[in-house]
Parts: C-alpha cells; structure tokens; sequence
C-alpha cells in the first residue's frame, strides 16, 4: 500500500484531503505544521510522497522543500504543493523551491487522484 504523507495546517483541507486519500485507499499520516513533518522523515518513517501546503506557519512549504531536497535519502520523494496562492509568478518561485507539481485549492478529488497516481506510477490509486 502506499503511504502519503500529508502537511497542511487547515483543518478543513487536512480533512478532505485524508477523506479523498482514504477513500482510494492511500495509507497516509497527517501534519498540521513542516516542523514536526520534517521530524518525522528524519526518524525514517519515508513516505511514498508528500502532500505539502505551500503557506503554513513558522516554516512555509517551500523552506519545507528546499530541507527534504537538500537530504540524500529524501530527495527523490514526489513532493506536491497545494496552495490557494499558484499566480503566475508564485508558481515559478514554487516549482524553483522543489516542488514536482502544484495543486490548486480548492481541491478537486479528481485532479490530486490522477496527480498523485501519476507521480507513484499506480492506475488503481492506494491499492
């Protein structure tokens, strides 16, 4: 099964998020903030890829980003951003952070399922 570790510190996202990964099947653990995230990845506990909220406090995503690529063992995990905030100019600056790709809140379930099945190279989603 694979794992997806989400980071977002919206309640409301976090729980639509969990319901949609859920509901294909994705095992998944959940952040409110990168700090302990980022916590977790360094006890080894890897994850398959990471759903991560580009405005969160303290540490935003993209400082997040730029720590997991900077770390050999992490640097290859598909790491997506989910914003409300992709203008023109802020999703260049995203992508340059290290993001592999950009979803756009609100979030459509179809849109992060195909993202998500594209990036773990699975049709049939979490199973």
């Amino acid at each position: 099964m694979k794992k997806i570790m989400i980071i977002e510190d919206n309640l409301d996202n976090l729980k639509l998020l969990s319901w949609v990964l859920e509901d294909a099947g994705f095992s998944f653990t959940t952040f409110i903030n990168a700090e302990s995230a980022l916590e977790e990845l360094n006890n080894n506990n890897i994850p398959d890829l990471i759903l991560l909220d580009v405005s969160l406090p303290v540490m935003d995503g993209k400082q997040a980003v730029r720590i997991i690529r900077s770390k050999e063992r992490l640097k290859n995990i598909p790491v997506l951003a989910v914003t409300a905030h992709a203008i023109i100019g802020e999703t260049q600056e995203i992508l340059e952070a290290g993001f592999d790709e950009i979803i756009t809140k609100p979030i459509d379930e179809e849109e992060i399922l195909a993202k998500i099945s594209l990036y773990l190279g699975k049709n049939d989603y979490g199973r």
